[in-house]
């Protein structure tokens, strides 16, 4: 890039601190944007400004919501407002991006709980960081009967499902776990032990 003009290395060093996209690739992308109109590198520039000002966090569930202008108060995401859902189920997630993933099966009509992590002793990441407190306080005023455990299949991931379980459990919650196990057209032959053990483990009546 040493030879590149400075806005050009600029740009490519701010894109190349994305996840997933390295130098070769911030430069491809770079010099796309060059071959752009200018009214469309403005929009795309426009749109990642507003990013940030036009999106906060839902006051109830820490997904992700739409910030009205001029307007203080913490905003309300539209899941949450809609009293369609079926308010006495909450699915945790992890992140705001798990919460999407869950509404794209169209298979669950209840709310949501957005951790924003997971608990993880080696990282120094214990229950206080999380928004678990906030799920507690909802779980006592929102008569709440089921939540549903959301977070990934991994150390962490079970090392907070084991938490909420036992934190949720001796108040008269009824705590559950997403299954795991074969994704559709997978093959047994290549499926790793783990995974075909949770799936004997989650097997039901047919």
């Amino acid at each position: 890039m040493a030879n590149y003009p400075a806005p050009l290395t600029r740009l490519i060093k701010e894109l190349s601190k994305l996840p997933g996209i390295g130098e070769k690739t911030a430069g491809r992308l770079a010099f796309h944007l060059l071959k752009e109109s200018a009214e469309e590198v403005q929009a795309l520039a426009e749109s990642v400004a507003r990013l940030k000002r036009e999106l906060g966090l839902c006051a109830t569930c820490f997904g992700l919501s739409e910030v009205q202008p001029g307007n203080g108060d913490q905003p309300q995401c539209g899941i949450c407002g809609d009293p369609r859902r079926e308010r006495e189920k909450i699915c945790v997630v992890e992140e705001p991006s798990d919460l999407m993933a869950v509404e794209k099966s169209q298979e669950y009509r209840g709310l949501y709980h957005v951790l924003h992590g997971t608990i993880s002793p080696l990282d120094g990441v214990g229950p206080d960081a999380l928004r678990i407190k906030e799920l507690l306080g909802r779980v006592t005023v929102e008569g709440v009967r089921e939540i549903i455990v959301a977070t990934n299949p991994t150390v962490d991931g079970e090392a907070t499902a084991l938490y909420l379980s036992k934190t949720l459990k001796p108040l008269g919650i009824t705590v559950t776990r997403i299954a795991r196990g074969l994704p559709m057209g997978g093959d047994l032959e290549y499926t790793d032990a783990v995974t075909l053990g949770k799936a004997f483990e989650g097997r039901r009546e047919i």
